[in-house]
């Protein structure tokens, strides 16, 4: 969305595009599960009085968009890449088919999986760390509005303090929000670490897969290979 109000901005999808190229070029396999706050909220839809269901399948869609978006911004700078959809739409993109995702990475192209978990009532955080989880992915990278996990909302709070590591347990009994109760709890039973940074810091992905980025680690990281 960048600093619009609604929609793709396609410099900032293009800046992100070059963030993965970086990783990449450093020898990390890579997986995105994309969102689509930017076009339409599930939940938010509900809100305002629509079918929940109906609400959330919205949503997958217009992670589709997404997905199809990056795609495009990542093949114009020569990264081979797969768009893969919980819901099958084959006129724009794969279905979702674990074994075929795992030999895209294996060649090394970039698999995009788009539509969450294909199911309503279930985020995005819920989607990525599933996937995490199915791929056997080394840890789940998010990148958010902020350099990691805080006490407090650090831009609406000058005095909350930034965890460099945190426990599972410790994000669920602390109810930090970083991701839906459900994820980090999958990652724990899959002793997959979550690691938490800024999506805007130039070369921060590549920074935090080096171990050098500012960020938070929840969970310990046991290799980084895989994102």
């Amino acid at each position: 969305m960048g600093s619009q109000q609604f929609g793709i901005d396609l410099e900032t999808a293009n800046r992100i595009a070059q963030e993965v190229k970086q990783a990449v070029e450093g020898g990390t396999e890579m997986c995105l599960v994309i969102g689509g706050g930017n076009i339409f909220r599930g939940l938010s839809g509900a809100a305002k009085g629509m079918d929940r269901t109906a609400a959330d399948y919205m949503g997958m869609l217009a992670t589709v968009m997404n997905a199809l978006a990056m795609q495009t911004a990542l093949e114009s700078i020569g990264v081979q890449t797969r768009v893969q959809s919980a819901i099958p739409m084959t006129t724009v993109c794969e279905p979702y088919i674990r074994r075929r995702a795992t030999r895209h990475m294996e060649k090394g192209r970039v698999v995009i999986f788009a539509a969450g978990t294909g199911n309503p009532f279930f985020t995005t955080d819920t989607a990525a760390a599933l996937r995490a989880a199915e791929m056997g992915c080394d840890a789940l990278f998010k990148g958010t509005q902020v350099d990691g996990v805080y006490t407090d909302d650090p831009r609406t709070n000058s005095d909350a303090e930034r965890y460099d590591k945190l426990d599972y347990l410790d994000v669920l009994t602390r109810d930090l929000r970083v991701m839906d109760a459900s994820a980090v709890t999958l990652m724990r039973e899959n002793r997959i670490p979550i690691v938490v940074f800024s999506i805007h810091e130039q070369g921060g992905l590549a920074k935090v897969l080096a171990g050098e980025g500012v960020c938070t680690t929840i969970g310990k990281v046991r290799s980084q290979e895989t994102a």
